[in-house]
């Protein structure tokens, strides 16, 4: 988008560089229109996480070095992108990004069982697994055939927990990521993982394909203390 906007005003400044005088102005204001542009689609160097509003803003940890920011396409959508952001100092830095699957009814900021809605909020992530051996994670793994999808789900979804990681949303800390322990209580729902794809939306979790999931595992490092900061994205600037 803006090689193109760049480009179109190159090309209107060359058909009006013999105009009245007025035309030039125009131009300019493509140029600075450009550089907008071009300024809102930085990738380093970045004073704060991207959309995220101060509320949620506050709630990401100071000693937190590395954010997974999942941006939803709308309060009842179940689309998603996922964008891996890091810090060197005081800044921000896009380390990747993919498209992805949130709950198939949307967002909700008061998540219960079974609503089909993903919780909008900013958790920590601190423990992951599967049913495929560790794959190098820095977080601790654990390997288990228990996590595996159950095979009487649709044969796409049969994969889905290959590859895990738990959101630190009604969980305790330091557990397989399929530990069952809900210290909020059963109806605040749980179980929430990033977790591979099947290309639609999920009971609640975020769905990422496996080649994002496998980025993640061996990138998420429990010194960098990170976090993900999920929501729709009026939710998120909120």
């Amino acid at each position: 988008m803006v090689a193109s906007a760049a480009a179109c005003g190159v090309l209107f400044t060359t058909l009006t560089s013999c105009g009245d005088g007025q035309e030039p102005k125009k131009a300019d204001a493509r140029s600075a229109d450009a550089r907008k542009d071009k300024a809102e689609e930085r990738t380093t160097g970045l004073k704060r996480i991207p959309d995220v509003g101060d509320r949620l803003r506050s709630e990401i940890p100071d000693d937190s070095r590395q954010v997974v920011a999942v941006y939803g396409a709308g309060k009842n959508s179940a689309d998603s992108t996922v964008v891996l952001y890091t810090r060197t100092g005081s800044t921000w830095d896009k380390a990747a990004g993919w498209k992805a699957h949130n709950g198939r009814k949307g967002w909700t900021t008061e998540h219960h069982e079974d609503d089909k809605r993903s919780p909008v909020g900013v958790f920590t992530l601190t423990d992951a697994g599967g049913a495929l051996p560790d794959p190098g994670a820095l977080l601790p793994y654990t390997e288990s055939a228990a996590i595996q999808a159950p095979r009487y789900w649709a044969k796409p979804y049969w994969h889905d927990f290959d590859y895990v990681i738990a959101i630190d949303y009604n969980r305790v800390k330091g557990t397989a990521p399929n530990d069952p322990t809900r210290p909020q209580g059963q109806s605040k729902g749980g179980s929430i993982w990033l977790h591979m794809d099947h290309g639609s939306g999920t009971s609640a979790c975020v769905s990422l394909p496996k080649a994002a999931m496998v980025k993640l595992l061996r990138t998420l490092d429990p010194k960098q203390n990170p976090v993900v900061v999920m929501g729709d994205r009026a939710g998120l600037k909120a």
